[in-house]
Order: structure tokens, then sequence, then C-alpha cells
């Protein structure tokens, strides 16, 4: 095994006068219901460079025909403006403090799209660990194909308990220094160090690559799938010759290691609503002896789901899926057993589903099982932890 899906990018990152605490933004799809948010990031933005301006918030997807043509032009003029500086080719040494989390590390680098699949069952290089909604791809593309630029919040997971990969590297004070910021919004603080020495890592990963897999998407995998589809239309107008080094045949992401004492894994519960609980649970009858419970009127009662999560996840949707299409109803996806108690007492239409947490080490064991897992099995910490966008990576010649 050589680790060929990783190659070492010329990675973009802000030149050095510009504020970088304004720079930085979260990834476009967290609080995508919340207006007053991306509001409070725009004031604190004003005028300076920002990757605000060269990405899309999902929560302005609707509107984005226009968007789209403002943040290619936004490309071209920071291009001129010289607000890029280009790295040579190497890997990023990422770490990321957050109040929830003392410490995470990762490793900004570009993986080989030609290796990745979102198949449900799939034997590349990198999976997706949830099924991946064809509809979500298309308004997404629009937006890659007019970029000349990517921002990446893709995290991928690698398997690695003895920390192999970067335990070495996170004890080299030699490291240069890239950039050391506290970020907006309660995002916490990143720091990142270069590292030019890519074939050791390269190495390094070759040492953790199983029965050929070596990552897993964890965070972003619609928008892996974008380029991917992005990728896939491209390569058809190429040669044979032109796609080895084509940059869009490549896609920028930071791989962090699962057992990494900065992810962890939540669950995440479901509620219906607009239903009438009574009969909604005249149908839920239990699945096995795993532990699960349902919220009626903020009141919980014990309720069996499968013993693994991934099944009891599948189990309770299929239900789910099957009385919305009877009787209508919607669904919705909540992270905290008190959110999910409180939407409950608070409306009586709504039917609240809790369910176990998966335990991250099984993970990558659970994918080659069953395939990618039912959307939203897990959740990855909390939404202060996301990934905020500082690199960046040309994808067009």
């Amino acid at each position: 095994m050589h680790a060929s899906c990783i190659i070492a990018p010329e990675i973009l990152l802000p030149a050095a006068n510009i504020d970088l605490y304004k720079w930085a933004v979260i990834a476009c799809d967290q609080h995508t219901s919340d207006p007053q948010y991306w509001e409070t990031v725009e004031s604190i933005v004003s005028e300076q460079p920002s990757t605000l301006r060269l990405t899309l918030p999902e929560i302005y997807l609707s509107e984005s025909e226009e968007l789209i043509q403002k943040i290619a032009a936004a490309m071209k003029d920071y291009r001129k403006a010289n607000v890029f500086r280009k790295l040579p080719k190497g890997f990023v040494l990422v770490e990321r403090k957050t109040k929830i989390s003392p410490i995470r590390y990762g490793i900004v680098l570009a993986v080989d799209l030609e290796q990745y699949s979102y198949e449900k069952h799939s034997d590349a290089a990198i999976r997706a660990t949830e099924a991946t909604i064809l509809e979500r791809i298309p308004p997404r593309l629009k937006i890659r194909k007019a970029a000349e630029i990517e921002f990446p919040h893709i995290l991928l997971l690698y398997d690695d308990p003895e920390d192999i990969v970067l335990g070495d590297l996170k004890k080299n004070a030699d490291l240069p220094l890239l950039y050391d910021t506290e970020l907006n919004m309660g995002g916490g603080h990143i720091r990142g160090k270069f590292i030019s020495d890519t074939k050791k890592v390269i190495d390094s990963f070759s040492k953790i690559e199983k029965d050929g897999l070596l990552f897993m998407v964890g965070d972003g995998n619609h928008s892996l799938a974008t380029a991917k589809e992005a990728w896939n239309q491209i390569r058809k107008t190429l040669t044979e010759k032109e796609r080895e080094t084509h940059p869009a045949r490549y896609a920028l992401c930071e791989a962090v290691n699962l057992y990494d004492s900065g992810i962890t894994f939540e669950a995440i519960h479901r509620v219906v609503k607009g239903v009438d609980p009574k009969k909604f649970l005249q149908g839920l009858l239990p699945f096995g002896t795993g532990e699960g419970a349902v919220y009626v009127g903020g009141e919980k009662r014990p309720f069996g789901v499968a013993d693994d999560v991934p099944a009891a996840v599948a189990g309770v949707d299929t239900y789910i899926s099957k009385y919305i299409a009877e009787f209508g109803g919607e669904v919705d996806y909540i992270h905290g057993e008190e959110e999910l108690r409180s939407l409950t007492e608070q409306n009586s239409d709504c039917v609240g589903i809790y369910l176990p947490k998966m335990n991250k080490a099984d993970l990558f064991a659970l994918v080659k099982q069953y395939g990618s897992l039912p959307r939203k099995t897990f959740s990855m910490g909390e939404s202060e932890e996301k990934r905020y966008y500082i690199e960046g990576r040309e994808i067009k010649k």
C-alpha cells in the first residue's frame, strides 16, 4: 500500500497583512436556520477580505444564482489585489482549540477524487460514512463550476489508534508557523504549521491503510461528492495524460485521527411534527433491546431499539418515512436530549425519538459491514467545533 490517494497541494493562504479573525468563517452548512448568526458575521467582516465572500452559506442557497457570480468575481478580485500567497507543495498541521475540546490536531492535504466513492457499498480508499442525498449535489455543483478556488470544510477521518501519522509531528517545534489566530463567533483558536516532508507523512498513512481503506468522510460528504461530480464532468473532456495532473481531479481536505481527543460522536435524535402522538406510537413497535426512548408532552418513555446504532437508526427512519407517507407530518433532526424533550413539551403534535450514541471506535468496522450508514447516524461534535475556512487551492488551470 502506498496511500496513493494523497497528494501534496500548493495551498493558498491569505497574505501576511490580512486580518485572519475576519478572514476565517465557519463551514457553510452550519447555522442554516439562524440568519442572525450570519448577519453578525457580516458585521464582523465588513469590507475586509474574508472567506465569507468566497463561499456560500447554505442559509442563502435559494438565492444562489446571483451570489455564485459574486463569489466568482470576488475570487478574481482577490487574486488581482494579491490577497493570496501560494505555499510550496506541502501539508498544513492544524491545531484547533475550542471551549469544548482542549485541542484537536489535523492535517490539510489533497486527495484524489478518482479514489473516492459515495456509493453505499464501495471498496474505494475514501468512502462516505453516511448516505449521500443526490438531490443536494446540483445546487452545490453550480457553485463549484463557477469557482476557480476551493475552500474546504471537509473533515476526513482515519483509523490510527497508535497515532502513527501525527505523533512525531505534534512534538516538532521546528515546523514553520503559517498562521495563529482567534476565530470569530466562539470558534476558539487555530494555529497552522507547514509540513514540507510530505513523503514521510504519506509513508505514515500507508502504514495504517487497511484492506484498501484509508479515509472515511466525517464532515462535508456532500461537498466532496460535489467535487467528484464536477471532476467526472471535466474528465470527459480531457486526454488520459491531461487527467493525471488536472487540478480539478483533487480536493483539499483536513484529515483527523478518529482517536484524536478532539473528535467526539454525538447522537442525532428524531422529532416528528404534525402528527397524532397516540396514533404514531400505536404502530411504533420495539426493534430490540437497545436503549432508546420516546418523548411525548415532555415525558420520556423507554423504547427498545436495535442493539447496534446503524440498525437502530435505520429501523426508526423506516417507520417514520412509512408513517409520514401514509398520514402526513415531517421529521427534523435534533442534537440534544434536552432540546428533544423541550420540543415535545411545547408542541402537542410532536413525538421525539431518542437514539443511542455510536462508539466512534466502531465506525470503520460498521461501514465495512453495512456500507455507508443511514443519514444522520451520528454528529461529530458541536457546531462551534466545525471547520473554519482558511486554506484554499486552485481548481482551474
